[in-house]
């Protein structure tokens, strides 16, 4: 019998700012043994108090599949034809670095940060649950016939 494992996924809210004061921002994370941290950015925005002359371009730096440090412009923002960029829960392990490399700002950053779990320690409560669910879900009741009701005025 094979002990299925059991993830969790816990999101905490994660947002910064990029402006002419603040150029970047560093999102380190806390490592732990049991748990792996992501990013997961949904959003890039421009914020009150841009500039409609200046471009804004946002470069993210992170490590690759490699693990090695690699810079790449994501966004390209402007006032006048793209204020905000989707980026659809778009992951990175940290650590990561934002980096304002044109433009004053100010460029909101936005997504949620994830824990992600993994525990092959279920309890034999648990165990039971699961085995007695799984019983009941194989066994659906017999289906039986519509009653046919009398005859409509």
């Amino acid at each position: 019998l094979q002990v299925p494992a059991l993830v969790t996924v816990d999101s905490f809210s994660f947002g910064c700012e990029l402006s002419s004061h603040t150029h970047s921002f560093a999102f380190k994370g806390e490592e732990k043994d049991d748990a792996e941290l992501l990013l997961a950015l949904t959003r890039l925005c421009l914020a009150e108090g841009t500039k409609e002359e200046c471009h804004d371009v946002l470069e993210i730096m992170a490590r690759n599949h490699d693990h090695q440090q690699t810079a790449v412009p994501v966004a390209n923002l402007k006032l006048s034809c793209q204020l905000m960029l989707s980026l659809d829960d778009f992951q990175f392990q940290p650590p990561v670095t934002f980096c304002l490399k044109s433009g004053s700002g100010p460029v909101q950053i936005r997504g949620e940060r994830q824990i992600v779990t993994v525990s092959s320690d279920v309890s034999e409560e648990e165990e039971s649950e699961e085995e007695g669910s799984e019983e009941e879900e194989a066994e659906p009741g017999p289906i039986l016939p519509a009653k046919k009701q009398g005859g409509r005025p």
